[in-house]
């Protein structure tokens, strides 16, 4: 970029005086412009680096929102998480807690199912040793009359 002082200097070190006229009130109309350009010049070069420093800031604000979200967003996550494992938790207990229930539930059928069983075996086996003592004597009723 053009430095609106270059003109100025160069024109000094050339060794260049400004006229007579120029020194007197009235300042010479190019070195009034150059001044205000140079003024004009430096409050562009201010307002730019205001403009950097407010980009800077925003980018600061953003990257700091950012975090938050991502902070935020992982511990709902590990929350969601931890809500999911005691779920899965209290529903294999409970599954644990049934399957117990009904193997005991079982268990008790079964030996219900085996005393009934053995009761009916038993009951079999005394109406055939009857039946066996009747048809014996029978059957020596019939051998002894004979």
């Amino acid at each position: 970029m053009i430095n609106p002082k270059e003109p100025v200097k160069k024109a000094e070190e050339a060794g260049e005086s400004t006229p007579p006229e120029a020194q007197g009130a009235r300042p010479d109309p190019l070195v009034e412009v150059l001044g205000r350009a140079e003024q004009a010049y430096a409050l562009y070069m201010e307002a730019q680096k205001e403009v950097a420093r407010a980009y800077k800031t925003n980018e600061i604000q953003v990257e700091k929102a950012y975090k938050g979200a991502e902070e935020q967003a992982n511990k709902a996550y590990n929350q969601a998480v931890e809500r999911f494992l005691r779920a899965r938790e209290k529903a294999e207990q409970e599954a644990e807690e049934a399957y117990g229930r009904a193997k005991e539930q079982a268990q008790q059928t079964y030996e219900a199912n085996m005393k009934q069983s053995l009761k009916a075996k038993e009951e079999a086996i005394a109406e055939a040793w009857k039946v066996r003592d009747q048809t014996i004597a029978q059957a020596w009723k019939i051998y002894a009359k004979e």
